[in-house]
């Protein structure tokens, strides 16, 4: 069911309105051409194959008004320069034009995880003037839920956070100013990266005789090449008793979040993952660490909408009656000089050859490169919110609950987004229906919670 179809022209100088009053928000002027980095690149290639489409959701503790929450939307995305999206044929520049914001805004008859699924599996429409971004929204016992699926090449997830929290404040509280960001920023690009730091680019180039040979310990995950592409979806969380502990452990064992959250993925894995046994050389399983990279770049790219992201491998036997103090010090022992060194900027390396070889490739080759060359079982992305959120007013967001997941792609057949907020932990998860089946995959978020669930052990 569609509330509401499209904001007219005239919804720039148009009020968000309450009942009583309106604001006047005047379009901006059309923005500069910019260039997609070396990622953005290869998830246009991706989407060929499948959509890959992130999708977020806030739940907002207030009654629904559909044309409130359609005049808010469209006023949002007009002041941040969001509209008329263009992007070139050869897939290397991109820009939005402005104009008014064409707000697609609807009802879903599913509830809120079957709606999750269906947006992961969506396609956008990709023709002449493009619109990234699509709501639905979802009734909740208090308030309801407002899903943003987007396409990924545009956005990364923190910058996601921010328009969809100023959407959210704005519903609550319609005269909140907007948190003002940049839609992109030209010249920001890995290759630029690169060369500014020869010293990074040297230790990455040296690393990778030692990256290849991590990747060929790694046993490989069955069913990647298949044609059947679609995403599944289920979620657990952690509650504010069990995120306390689970900080309190990362800070008194020496590891981060992220490590204990890699750790505890492979544990849950490790019971999927038997064939690793039978092998002499493949018999470690390995994730990926999917990395923010935004800070490592100069100039505005802190500001940008677009995503700066990296990834690297862990890999571990994970043997039988490991348990995860011990398992997490591995990981840490691999993650630590990884991040301190940059040497993430090794997996950049790697993509920009595979970026090389993908228009040489068959489809089905193209979907089975990354599960051939660099075998990994999951990934995790982890975002806290708290950082994002002193942006705001408190008294918005303390009225705000917030959900991310991540698609799968051909790089890995699962995909764990965390997210932290309000004192505790969502954990949604994304996987590849012909890897796995739905059964497997509630059992996995179950043993996830429990490897997690620290709050109980001395």
């Amino acid at each position: 069911m569609v509330l509401a179809a499209s904001t007219p022209p005239q919804a720039a100088s148009q009020r968000m309105a309450t009942g009583a009053s309106e604001t006047r928000v005047d379009a901006p002027a059309a923005g500069s051409v910019s260039r997609l980095n070396l990622f953005q690149r290869m998830m246009l290639r991706w989407r060929l194959l499948h959509p890959y489409n992130p999708v977020h959701v806030v739940q907002i503790g207030a009654a629904l008004d559909p044309r409130r929450l359609r005049l808010g939307i469209a006023a949002r995305l007009e002041q941040r320069g969001l509209t008329g999206l263009w992007v070139s044929p050869d897939g290397r520049r991109f820009q939005f034009t402005g104009g008014p914001a064409e707000v697609q805004l609807e009802s879903s008859p599913l509830p809120l995880d079957g709606t999750i699924e269906r947006e992961l599996n969506r396609p956008f429409d990709t023709a002449g003037r493009q619109n990234p971004f699509r709501f639905v929204a979802v009734g909740a016992p208090q308030g309801f839920h407002l899903v943003l699926a987007y396409d990924h090449f545009v956005a990364g997830g923190d910058s996601i956070v921010r328009l969809l929290t100023d959407i959210a404040s704005g519903y609550l509280a319609p005269d909140a100013p907007a948190t003002q960001r940049l839609p992109a920023v030209a010249g920001s690009t890995y290759r630029s990266l690169l060369l500014r730091h020869p010293g990074w680019t040297l230790r990455a180039v040296l690393g990778l005789p030692r990256m290849a040979a991590r990747v060929r310990r790694a046993c490989r995950p069955p069913g990647m090449d298949s044609a059947d592409a679609s995403n599944g979806f289920v979620r657990c969380q952690l509650g504010p008793a069990q995120l306390h502990a689970l900080v309190a452990a990362g800070k008194a064992w020496g590891v981060s979040v992220n490590d204990l959250l890699l750790a505890a993925l492979m544990l849950a894995l490790a019971p999927l993952a038997t064939s690793r046994q039978a092998h002499r050389q493949r018999n470690e399983l390995a994730v990926a660490s999917i990395l923010n990279m935004r800070k490592d770049f100069q100039g505005g790219a802190g500001a940008a909408l677009s995503p700066f992201l990296a990834s690297f491998q862990v890999g571990h036997p994970v043997p039988e009656g490991i348990g995860l103090r011990e398992l997490v010090a591995d990981v840490h022992a691999i993650t630590a000089p990884i991040r301190s060194k940059r040497l993430y900027l090794r997996g950049i390396l790697a993509l920009g050859l595979s970026a090389l070889l993908w228009p040489m490739l068959t489809p089905q080759r193209q979907r089975g490169l990354f599960a051939k060359h660099f075998p990994v079982w999951g990934g995790v992305t982890a975002l806290n919110l708290g950082a994002i959120w002193t942006e705001h007013d408190a008294q918005h967001t303390a009225r705000l609950d917030y959900l991310r997941v991540v698609p799968t792609g051909p790089l890995c057949p699962l995909v764990l987004a965390a997210t932290s907020v309000n004192g505790h932990m969502h954990l949604g998860i994304a996987y590849r229906k012909s890897v796995f089946d739905a059964g497997t995959m509630a059992r996995l978020a179950q043993d996830m919670q429990r490897h997690l669930d620290l709050s109980c052990r001395d």
